[in-house]
C-alpha cells in the first residue's frame, strides 16, 4: 500500500520501535521503502520541514557516532528540535525512575530515542510516557542498525529474500540477535560462525524459529568455518561490547580464530561476497585492515544507511 509521508497518513503512527517482533514483514519492506525515498531526496537536495513543530528527545547512556549523528541531522533537517540527553543531563533511573522520567518527557516531547543498557528501561519509556519510543541500542537489541544492514544488502543485490548473511564473532550481542530476528521476519538465511561459548541465547532462537518458518529462511549456528560457505555477506561487530571491558583479554583469546579475513573472505566460495561492520571497528582484531578496505567493504554505504533509515522509521512513528 502507498503511504503518503508528506502527509504523515502513516499506519504506523503513534507505535514503538523496540524491537523488530512486533512488525510484520510488509511493515518492515515499507519502512525500508521510506528510507530509499528519503534518501533519494537527500541526495537529490530537495529540502522538507515534515518534522516542523515537533520534537524529540535523545537519552544516552551510552556514547555513539553514527546512531547520535543520525538522529540529529534527520530529525532536525526536516525541520523538528532534537534535545540531547546524557546521564550527566537527566535523573533516568537515578534519583528519578524511569517511569517518572517517561511521564514527564511525555508531556514534552513527540518523541523519545534511548541509546543504553537495559531493555526493561526503553520498554519502561514506550509503557508510560504515551509518545513513539525508538531503541537505538540496548544490550539486547539495535533494531535501526539491522534495518540499515538490510538497506545495504538490497542496494548491493536487489532481491534480498534468498540471501545469506553470516555474522562472525560473539553470537550473543545485540547486533546478531537482531540480524537474527530481522533476517527470519524477511526470508534472509542467517548463519552465526562463533566459539560455542559465545552461542546465541536459547530466547531469542525460540523467537526467531516461527519467523524463519513463515518467511523460508534457514538459520545456521556452529564453530565450524563451513558455515559461511555460501555466505552473500559476512558481517562482524567488535569482540569487546560496551560494559565488557573488562573481559578484553578473554575475549581476544577466544574470537581470534573468528576473526574476518582474507581466508574467511574466501571460504564463502563467492568472489561477490561483501563485508559489513556495524562501527566502530578495531582493525586486526574482528576483521583485517585488507578486508576492511577492500572493494567488497560496503560499511561506508551502511554507515551513511543509518541516517535514512532513522529518518525512515520516525517519519512512520511521529
Amino acid at each position: 500500500m502507498a503511504i503518503d509521508i508528506e502527509k504523515f497518513d502513516s499506519p504506523f503512527k503513534g507505535r514503538s520501535l523496540l524491537n523488530w517482533i512486533d512488525y510484520s514483514p510488509e511493515e518492515i519492506l515499507q519502512i525500508l521503502d521510506y528510507a530509499f525515498l528519503v534518501k533519494k531526496q537527500f541526495h537529490e537536495g530537495e529540502i522538507h520541514q515534515r518534522f516542523l513543530g515537533k520534537s524529540i528527545a535523545l537519552i544516552f547512556e551510552k556514547r555513539s557516532t553514527r546512531t547520535r549523528s543520525s538522529f540529529e541531522t534527520a530529525f532536525g533537517e526536516e525541520g523538528g528540535h532534537p534535545v540531547f540527553m546524557s546521564t550527566d543531563d537527566i535523573q533516568l533511573g537515578g534519583k528519578e525512575s524511569v517511569k517518572d522520567t517517561a511521564r514527564v518527557l511525555g508531556r514534552m516531547f513527540s518523541a523519545i530515542e534511548f541509546r543504553g543498557f537495559k531493555q526493561e528501561h526503553v520498554a519502561d519509556l514506550a509503557k508510560y510516557s504515551g509518545i513513539p519510543v525508538i531503541n537505538g541500542l540496548t544490550d539486547l537489541y539495535h533494531p535501526t542498525q539491522v534495518l540499515a544492514d538490510v538497506m545495504t544488502l538490497k542496494e548491493q543485490f536487489g532481491e534480498i529474500k534468498g540471501l545469506h548473511l553470516a555474522f562472525c564473532g560473539d553470537g550473543r550481542n545485540n547486533v546478531a540477535r537482531s540480524l537474527m530476528l530481522i533476517c527470519a521476519k524477511l526470508g534472509i538465511n542467517f548463519s552465526i560462525y562463533s566459539p560455542k561459548e559465545l552461542f546465541p541465547s536459547e530466547d531469542i532462537i525460540n523467537i526467531c524459529k516461527p519467523f524463519a518458518a513463515a518467511s523460508g529462511a534457514k538459520i545456521s549456528i556452529s564453530e565450524k568455518k563451513s558455515v559461511v560457505k555460501g555466505a552473500d555477506c559476512l558481517y562482524t561487530d567488535v569482540w569487546v561490547s560496551m560494559g565488557e571491558e573488562a573481559l578484553k583479554d578473554e575475549r581476544t583469546q577466544l574470537l581470534s580464530p573468528f576473526q574476518v579475513n582474507r581466508d574467511l573472505m574466501a571460504a564463502t566460495g563467492k568472489s561477490k561476497t561483501i563485508f559489513l561492520h556495524c562501527l566502530p571497528a578495531v582493525k586486526e582484531q574482528e576483521v583485517t585492515e585488507d578486508v576492511f578496505e577492500s572493494a567488497q567493504s560496503k560499511v561506508w554505504d551502511q554507515a551513511e544507511n543509518r541516517k535514512h533509515t532513522i529518518k525512515a522509521i520516525m517519519l512512520a512513528l511521529i
